[in-house]
């Protein structure tokens, strides 16, 4: 797992250039801005990685209150003028000079955590023992959806789902909430005429090649001139400002048309890698807080990285999500790294042999 990781962040770093290069040369008189900052975050992510494989796991399940607590806060700041960041019409990010950081990164794995702890003492036939974890996912959802960011929103939304089914909710409870969940779905979509664009540039993007549907379509075009074996390292076409956020969310058009469908293949394998080898942490697991997290630190990667290859094939309406790992974003990528270090800290109490050394099952 750890060696997918990394195979995953050098993949990043060398896309994350090859796809930027361009559009940073014209912007900012440095075709190595986007890397720089990139291999900044690698490093500290590193770091960080590192420091968790090492931490003990009794200090990191203390840290549920102030994961949610400063979550929330974060997510709140957003809305405060002069330190929220403000790109396309949507804040998302907060600042202080040169640095900044997307909160709702944090608040995902915060709210794993939260549940984690939470799930491993109650008792799962009774429904009020799930009412934390609803409470703090809703408040997550409705903090995100007002920046608006509905990507991340889906994303938490569907962690809570995964959450409450490791936790063992009962179907008739799962049925009770799914049925305001998936009537907020389209009543979000309405209410925002924007996000109704999008559902239609989805359904016909040539209908609107100009406008909605103008990413899906360069998208396309990235994927499709790709064929087997790709155009070519660094020989893409629609990153010279065709492809919108070639560099972040639309990443994998790039990949997917310098190494083609076998390279496409190469980075499916890496993330089902850290995902199966996750998921085994979890079902090996000792104790039921290690389980959980576990298994939510897995969910997190599964359910991004699927919904960001659904988005760049044209699978699910057009919506701004990174890929773990490889897209740029200094923050996503700190984040994801620690988390993996907490994985491999769980790993590592998975077995030991007789002689009480740990056996690294990853």
């Amino acid at each position: 797992m750890l060696g997918a990781v990394v195979a995953l962040v050098l993949i990043g770093l060398l896309f994350v250039y090859s796809a930027s290069y361009y559009s940073a040369e014209i912007t900012y008189n440095n075709k190595y801005f986007f890397l720089t900052k990139q291999a900044i975050g690698a490093a500290v992510g590193l770091v960080a990685m590192l420091v968790a494989t090492q931490i003990k796991l009794e200090f990191i399940k203390k840290l549920w209150i102030v994961g949610v607590v400063l979550s929330a806060v974060l997510l709140a700041l957003v809305f405060v003028p002069g330190i929220s960041i403000e790109n396309y019409g949507a804040r998302r990010w907060i600042g202080v000079g040169s640095f900044s950081m997307q909160p709702s990164e944090i608040a995902k794995f915060a709210y794993v955590l939260f549940c984690a702890v939470c799930m491993s003492k109650l008792d799962t036939s009774k429904l009020r023992s799930f009412l934390p974890q609803i409470g703090v996912g809703v408040l997550f959802c409705g903090l995100i959806i007002a920046e608006p960011n509905m990507s991340i929103t889906m994303c938490v939304a569907l962690l809570m789902i995964i959450m409450l089914f490791l936790g063992g909710m009962k179907w008739k409870y799962f049925l009770l909430m799914l049925i305001p969940l998936v009537v907020a779905v389209p009543v979000l979509i309405f209410i925002e005429p924007y996000r109704l664009q999008r559902l239609l540039a989805f359904i016909d993007p040539w209908a609107s090649p100009k406008d909605e549907g103008y990413q899906l379509i360069q998208s396309l075009y990235a994927l499709g001139s790709g064929g087997w074996f790709g155009v070519g390292l660094f020989n893409s076409r629609q990153k010279f400002r065709f492809l919108p956020f070639a560099e972040s969310d639309f990443i994998f058009s790039v990949i997917g048309e310098e190494l083609g469908l076998m390279g496409c293949l190469i980075v499916f394998a890496l993330y089902l890698i850290v995902i199966v080898r996750g998921v085994r942490i979890a079902v090996n697991s000792k104790d039921k807080f290690s389980c959980y997290l576990a298994g939510g630190i897995s969910a997190v990667v599964a359910v991004q990285s699927l919904l960001n290859f659904a988005v760049v094939t044209g699978s699910i309406p057009p919506t701004g999500l990174p890929l773990p790992f490889i897209s740029y974003g200094g923050t996503s990528l700190v984040v994801f790294m620690t988390a993996m270090g907490v994985l491999l800290n769980l790993s590592s109490k998975v077995y030991e042999n007789d002689l009480g050394a740990k056996l690294w099952i990853t």
